[in-house]
């Protein structure tokens, strides 16, 4: 195993919760490994005194789990982070909060509109992940949820 990560690229979205990377056996790729799927454009950082351009730092818009490896460049990946919910009436009335009701701790989706849980398919203008989005093999568990 290389101490290099596996890098590759969305290859298309699935559904709500599971996407294909164009990375596969031929890769290395196995069920478990996780990938940081990164935003295309990153932050360009500069230097706060001179202005000058210290490099670019990727931003991470989700990171997902192999569950399937399909073929030589072919890999499906599922969301796996947790997203908290919020307390409810208790929290309201101690905070002076208008929201009653709360909201249930959820599995994170790929769709831009999170409270649409109950849509499966989701249509590529729909998520926040896009075809073509870098894929890079992440080792640790800093991505793991939000908490």
């Amino acid at each position: 195993m290389s101490d290099e990560p596996i890098r590759g690229k969305v290859a298309a979205i699935i559904n709500r919760r599971e996407l294909a990377l164009n990375v596969g056996e031929d890769d290395g790729v196995a069920v478990g490994m996780r990938f940081a799927i990164l935003n295309s454009k990153g932050v360009g950082i500069t230097d706060p005194d001179t202005g000058a351009p210290l490099g670019d730092i990727p931003v991470i818009k989700t990171v997902v789990k192999v569950t399937r490896v399909d073929g030589p460049k072919l890999a499906t990946a599922r969301t796996f982070r947790t997203v908290p919910g919020k307390p409810g009436v208790a929290e309201a009335l101690l905070r002076s909060s208008s929201n009653w009701a709360g909201t249930p701790t959820r599995v994170e989706t790929l769709s831009i509109d999170p409270s649409r849980a109950d849509v499966v398919e989701i249509e590529d203008e729909d998520s926040f992940i896009k075809r073509g989005d870098t894929a890079v093999q992440t080792f640790g568990d800093e991505y793991d949820d939000y908490a």
